[in-house]
């Protein structure tokens, strides 16, 4: 793996795998999606009922979070999933795995009533998977992180997850595209370290990288 790779660079390692014919898109997704329901599992440990909160966004990042959604169901956690846009216009391989979580839960658009009920009911101290946007983010994001900020502000402190990239955040430069970016206590990034990942103020939060099989001498 790569010590630290550009949005760019990251986008062309997952391009030149899927074109040589090695992986699919779709099981890139998979082994994010479960590499970071598993980084979840071993970051919160715990007896009893877990409760995870998923927002998902309208890119592949979503897909990862409904891939960690159905994972830490399986493992026996409650589970509320999230939905910032359309689900008609996801991606194939989002919608796939979009398709797979409601066969097992609901799907419910992300808005600031709905996510105050889920963190209401959740069972101790819950885990907020913030997999909105990922690697591709663009400002502006004050208009969907402002009802997410109200939920969160309203409760406990949650234990937030970032899936790859923080929302409100630029993955190369760290810059903010939000007046208020996501927190995050955890970051659960793929193949290799961003460059944010190594920038104030996001240095010092704990990082797990996930090997999603993206080396060429990798097994598919």
């Amino acid at each position: 793996m790569a010590e630290v790779l550009t949005a760019e660079a990251m986008r062309a390692a997952e391009r030149a795998a899927i074109g040589s014919g090695r992986v699919t898109g779709r099981a890139l997704m998979e082994r994010a999606g479960q590499g970071t329901a598993e980084a979840i599992v071993q970051a919160c440990p715990g007896g009893g009922t877990r409760s995870a909160i998923v927002l998902c966004g309208p890119g592949n990042n979503g897909g990862d979070g409904f891939v960690v959604a159905r994972h830490l169901l399986a493992k026996g956690w409650r589970v509320d999933v999230f939905l910032w846009g359309d689900p008609a216009r996801l991606p194939p391989d989002a919608r796939h795995n979009h398709d797979l979580w409601r066969a097992l839960g609901d799907v419910r658009p992300l808005e600031e009533t709905g996510l105050r009920a889920a963190l209401a009911a959740a069972a101790g101290r819950p885990v907020v998977v913030d997999a909105l946007f990922g690697i591709g983010q663009r400002a502006p994001l004050d208009d969907v992180l402002a009802p997410v900020h109200r939920a969160l502000d309203a409760g406990p402190a949650p234990f937030v997850v970032a899936v790859d990239v923080p929302t409100g955040r630029d993955t190369d430069s760290g810059a903010p595209l939000a007046g208020r970016p996501m927190r995050a206590d955890l970051i659960v990034t793929f193949h290799a370290p961003k460059p944010l990942h190594d920038l104030p103020p996001l240095a010092e939060v704990p990082r797990m990288v996930v090997d999603i099989g993206l080396d060429p001498e990798e097994e598919a």
